[in-house]
């Protein structure tokens, strides 16, 4: 098996254990304690000693992993990579029980900017975070991952909506509650109550007594897979963003302990970045005061550093090329893409990016760009959000990727190897990180 056959059957496993921001963390964190990693607790003492490996989570769904270089001190700069654990996605209302027709159907609410033709047909299951009183009175929080198919959203026959093919759109208050279950007239819905059974199969010794709340999503059961003629083809649900976070951890697993790095995976991207755990909140910035110590040694570290946001690119689509500028048409397999805005939508500039074509050069590694039409909008990033906050020199690459947003989406096989070899050089750069 090659290195980039092994490194996306190896993709492709996180992917299926990453149903949630909640499970991506929580295989992340495993990951990073088998490479020798220690983890942090934010509200209890930290020592930090040089050469040491240590990561930190917040709210179960977001995680900043770092590195203590043993030559280079945080306060000559880190060499930081930013991706996001969330992807858009229907979550389950508080009071989700809707009765009709002797149907069994979940109320939703859609998360971040999804695609919601593809949701039709698919089988679904339910995953996310629990939170509920155990049997002591106490306040505990799980995962569940029910795994098997246990709802569908069936599409409206076309003879009932001869349209469809020309005007159909999807109303997401009607159309789109699954449909779980047949209910007999006597029975009674009771969404928690599944979920307690749930709790119990996965954690026969939670001792949960009520189930008080939860965060969860439906996600599609198909498998992620490498497909196409010549397997050029890698095809799952949550690629935006969970191939940069994977790309990104083994950069981190490969590094040399030389120079000071970290990674930060923020949740709630898809709708703004703007919550305790997100990239417009706190989370990294006090990670870094507390690695810095001092407020001085604080400031040459943010100027000092670099931080490359890893969020996937628009690649150009055959069917739609004009949907691109003619000259910044990214494809598939032809290498990680530099994301450019002159309205700051990425925080890219012609320094950050110069020192990345160089490190892409050493690297061995193609490198493309993207620039959105300019009578067309385009997407932003963690980059400019955690350039705004923070201070610290960004710039944006992703992978090129077709139907982003849709609940199963297409990259190359090829280029998710390549951003992780390029992310571990750069984790392993010597040296200034900026011009001289």
């Amino acid at each position: 098996m090659s290195e980039q056959e092994q490194f996306n059957q190896e993709l492709c496993g996180f992917l299926s254990q990453a149903v949630t921001p909640f499970h991506a963390v929580a295989e992340m964190a495993e990951q990073l304690r088998s490479a020798g990693y220690s983890q942090l607790v934010e509200d209890e003492s930290w020592t930090l000693e040089a050469g040491g490996r240590y990561f930190v989570t917040r709210n179960g769904s977001s995680i900043i992993a770092f590195g203590l270089g043993r030559e280079s001190g945080p306060a000559e700069g880190l060499r930081m990579v930013g991706a996001h654990t969330d992807s858009p996605c229907l979550m389950v209302k508080p009071a989700p029980e809707i009765v009709r027709q002797g149907y069994l159907q979940l109320g939703v609410e859609v998360y971040g900017g999804a695609l919601l033709n593809p949701w039709f047909d698919r089988d679904l299951s339910i995953a996310g975070r629990v939170s509920y009183q155990c049997s002591q009175g106490q306040l505990r929080t799980a995962l569940i991952d029910f795994r098997e198919p246990v709802a569908v959203i069936p599409s409206l026959a076309i003879h009932l909506d001869r349209e469809a093919n020309s005007s159909r759109s999807v109303n997401p208050q009607k159309d789109i509650p699954p449909l779980l279950c047949q209910l007999p007239e006597n029975e009674k819905a009771d969404f928690r109550a599944l979920l307690r059974e749930r709790l119990l199969e996965e954690h026969a010794d939670c001792g949960v007594d009520k189930v008080l709340d939860y965060e969860l999503c439906c996600y599609d059961t198909q498998a992620p897979a490498v497909v196409g003629l010549r397997r050029e083809f890698i095809a799952s649900a949550r690629l935006d963003n969970l191939l940069s976070c994977y790309s990104a951890l083994r950069g981190l697993q490969d590094w040399d302990g030389a120079a000071s790095v970290l990674l930060v995976c923020n949740d709630h991207e898809e709708v703004g970045s703007r919550s305790a755990a997100g990239a417009n909140g706190p989370f990294l910035a006090s990670v870094l005061k507390r690695i810095a110590v001092e407020r001085e040694t604080y400031a040459a570290l943010t100027e000092r550093s670099m931080m490359i946001s890893a969020d996937n690119a628009h690649g150009i689509h055959p069917n739609f090329a004009d949907r691109h500028d003619e000259n910044h048409g990214p494809r598939l397999n032809g290498g990680p893409v530099l994301k450019v805005n002159a309205n700051q939508r990425y925080a890219s500039n012609s320094e950050t990016t110069g020192l990345l074509r160089m490190l892409a050069e050493k690297a061995g590694v193609p490198l493309q760009s993207f620039v959105a039409r300019t009578d067309m909008g385009c997407g932003s990033t963690i980059g400019p959000i955690t350039a705004g906050e923070v201070g610290v020199k960004t710039l944006d690459i992703g992978v090129p990727t077709f139907a982003m947003h849709s609940i199963r989406e297409l990259a190359g096989s090829a280029d998710a190897t390549n951003l992780a070899r390029l992310l571990t050089h750069f984790y392993n750069l010597r040296g200034s990180l900026g011009a001289s």
